[in-house]
């Protein structure tokens, strides 16, 4: 009789915890809708920095989604919050740790570092937080869904711009960004296969130097590219320039500026700022490379809850590139991407 009563009370207590693991089951996998759609979704979104023009354009992004989210009836937060500079790999890494101490719904997440990154991301979902990846890949399968350009086309397309302008011949440098940032060393690398498999008769003469994260540290790096290049007669003996991202593309064109070479070469640049704009409209920057930050924040805000309700998302998700030149600047589609409205979801 004692044996038959255990026996009962295993059987009720496995029966609840069974109950209550089904539950969490279905919540997670969107399997009650009604229950998601009356669910706080609390989305971390963390960039590589926060003050180039780039990362308020993905934050804008991030704003639009929430707010069409919400207008759809759900109970959406967006935390925004990532290191200053864009260098700050410990910081960025600290910034994931703490929203999952936290506890929040999700992150979305710019990895500073294709490597350094892996282990809070792996941490994150070991604690039940799905992350999706935006802007520059990561060295892991631990994420749901990558939503960023295609950087190494992007990048492709910046050398067949340049390599036409040049029509096949010349000479030619690139400053790169920095070392473990993915998405640029696509862009770079990118760059050199369209030069290589396309231009023939162009030479690069210099690819191996470094601009860093901040536009002062490109600037110095800039300054020291040009200076071995520069000839007697104040021009310089290279004909094309590449740079990979909006920092190093503002620098190269400061230095040039600064010693009167701007105009004096093709110069071709990746990303927008009011000043690279102005230097499109000048004509001494050649082609600006645009991604669409705006529409990378709100997808990957969009990826991120989709995935919390139970929906399939896409495990790659391309958000686009296109060549701006002084030509086609004022077209409709250009003027956009050129000079993306993210005042308007950020209320500056």
């Amino acid at each position: 009789m004692k044996k038959t009563r255990i026996v009962s009370i295993l059987f009720v207590v496995a029966a609840v915890l069974f109950a209550v693991v089904g539950c969490r089951k279905r919540q997670s996998s969107g399997g009650d809708p009604n229950a998601a759609k009356t669910a706080k979704y609390r989305i971390a979104v963390i960039p590589k920095g926060t003050t180039h023009v780039f990362w308020k354009s993905i934050h804008a992004g991030a704003i639009k989604a929430q707010e069409e989210l919400k207008a759809a009836g759900l109970d959406v937060e967006i935390i925004w919050k990532g290191p200053l500079k864009e260098d700050d790999r410990e910081s960025q890494i600290r910034v994931v740790e703490d929203f999952v101490t936290r506890g929040v719904t999700g992150i979305v997440l710019a990895p500073l570092d294709d490597a350094a990154l892996r282990t809070p991301v792996k941490d994150a979902v070991n604690n039940g937080i799905p992350v999706v990846i935006i802007d520059s890949g990561l060295k892991s399968d631990d994420y749901v869904s990558f939503v960023a350009t295609d950087n190494y086309k992007g990048g492709y397309k910046g050398g067949e711009h340049l390599g036409n302008i040049l029509q096949g011949k010349g000479k030619v440098v690139m400053l790169r960004y920095q070392e473990g940032s993915a998405s640029t060393m696509n862009r770079e690398q990118g760059f050199l296969d369209a030069i290589k498999e396309k231009f023939p008769e162009i030479l690069v003469v210099s690819s191996n130097q470094y601009g860093g994260a901040t536009t002062e540290t490109a600037f110095k790096a800039s300054e020291n590219l040009l200076a071995p290049l520069r000839t007697p007669d104040g021009g310089l003996s290279i004909d094309g320039i590449f740079c990979p991202n909006e920092s190093t593309a503002f620098a190269m064109l400061r230095a040039l500026k600064d010693t009167g070479l701007a105009g004096k070469v093709k110069y071709v640049g990746f990303d927008s700022s009011d000043q690279l704009v102005k230097g499109l409209e000048e004509g001494v920057i050649h082609g600006l490379v645009l991604q669409d930050p705006i529409n990378m924040g709100y997808l990957g805000v969009k990826t991120i809850v989709a995935h919390l309700r139970g929906q399939k998302v896409e495990k790659r998700i391309d958000t686009g590139s296109e060549v701006a030149t002084p030509e086609n600047m004022n077209d409709e589609k250009m003027k956009n991407l050129l000079e993306p409205d993210f005042a308007k979801w950020l209320k500056e």
